[in-house]
């Protein structure tokens, strides 16, 4: 404890290699499943529409299918990331997502040939994105941990403002199959440099058979803890209105009757916001607690759902966008910091794999339904304010946060 304290000061120079590896881990969620996935999905969603002629449920089938999927594998991932340390998790996770995202370009008319790909996809996602690198991130920050973790995440907001404006641009110059070429081979050429030659933990590589020692609470402790639920069912409330609109965003205001060009350039405005709001989101949790910042930004998250279900004009679909990019971090970035400040990180990716686990079936299901309303309805305005309700009380959620204890704070 003492140790840790006497070496936090160094946290505030820019020559700190914790930095370092913050960087390059922001850098790589930019270029894996959280980013490369999520924000070109809805840009796919009417070629895909156009060349097989799959209703729009089905395709967001393929992206429940990934989802769920995630969710099945993060707490398996999330193990290994503790066992064996974040390089060799992410350097696998990242080729295979790589090739699997890119053979996308040879997708026929069989359904199952979409879903089997994503499926893949999903298996490894949680490798490429941000519970990959936070460990890594972790161990090198006690007092600047929620600026880390907030860095760390805000080239997912860098990869939505240039992975829709790249994807429709490709997809308009060369084609749909080309785009899904081009994207899967940008994440091997990032992801895997940036994690063999930067991504490392604060004790160092690790020995084969060793163990960095870290103290915190047990899986089995954090599960009996009411705050990994509220956290956990926060992810889940959240997940079902953010994730699945991201992904049916640039749809969704094209079919408003705004151009393609437009729409797309709603999803960048989002992810601008994103950058922004995120490293604002780290600045705060430094500094005042997260419950409360958690809940104030998914309140802004509400307002930005109820916004994009009555927008009509491309003005007030970049708004409804902004406030939702703005917010995104007020579950996905505190969650993190939030298990390392109430659990320590002797299991911290274990335990954050499980409560991706809520939040993964959650973006699932919040997809399909989403497909389906449209499917069924023509427009997704319902479900959308519904999903703004349901945000609001994610926020209620947060806010009953138990304050943080004297316990693995700072002892991790």
């Amino acid at each position: 404890m003492i140790a840790v304290r006497a070496e936090a000061p160094a946290e505030s120079r820019v020559s700190y290699p914790g930095w370092r590896v913050a960087v390059a881990s922001c850098f790589g969620v930019m270029a894996g499943f959280g980013s490369i996935l999520i924000y070109s999905f809805g840009i796919f969603l009417k070629p895909l529409n156009a060349e097989f002629g799959w209703p729009r449920e089905t395709i967001a089938t393929a992206f429940a299918c990934a989802s769920f999927t995630l969710g099945i594998c993060s707490p398996l991932l999330g193990h290994l990331l503790d066992r064996f340390g974040p390089r060799r998790v992410i350097l696998a996770c990242v080729t295979i997502f790589g090739f699997a995202f890119g053979s996308l370009a040879f997708l026929t008319p069989h359904r199952a040939h979409l879903f089997a790909v994503f499926i893949l996809i999903g298996a490894v996602g949680n490798g490429t994105a941000q519970m990959g690198y936070a460990r890594a991130v972790s161990t090198w920050f006690e007092r600047r941990r929620g600026f880390a973790i907030a860095l760390m995440m805000a080239d997912s907001g860098g990869g939505a403002i240039l992975v829709p404006i790249v994807s429709q641009w490709l997809i308009g110059a060369y084609g749909w199959r080309a785009a899904y070429a081009v994207l899967g081979l940008t994440a091997l050429g990032v992801g895997l440099p940036l994690a063999a030659f930067f991504i490392r933990e604060k004790a160092g590589a690790r020995e084969r058979g060793s163990r960095v020692p870290q103290t915190g609470a047990s899986v089995r402790e954090a599960l009996r803890r009411r705050a990994f639920w509220i956290l956990a069912a926060t992810l889940f409330l959240a997940a079902m209105a953010t994730t699945s609109t991201v992904t049916h965003l640039a749809a969704l205001l094209s079919d408003h009757g705004i151009t393609a060009r437009g729409a797309s350039y709603a999803v960048s405005a989002l992810g601008g916001a994103s950058l922004c709001g995120r490293l604002l989101t780290g600045w705060l949790l430094d500094r005042f607690f997260g419950g409360r910042v958690g809940a104030i930004l998914l309140l802004i998250n509400a307002s930005g759902l109820w916004l994009l279900a009555e927008a009509r004009t491309e003005t007030a679909g970049i708004l409804a966008a902004v406030l939702i990019g703005f917010s995104m971090g007020g579950e996905s970035d505190v969650t993190p910091y939030l298990l390392a400040r109430y659990f320590g990180l002797a299991h911290f990716s274990t335990l954050y794999g499980f409560a991706w686990t809520a939040y993964a079936m959650s973006a699932a299901l919040g997809s399909i339904l989403l497909g389906r309303a449209f499917d069924v309805t023509g427009s997704y305005h319902t479900l959308l304010l519904e999903l703004s309700v349901l945000t609001v009380v994610a926020a209620g959620l947060m806010a009953t946060m138990p304050r943080y204890s004297a316990g693995w704070a700072h002892r991790s």
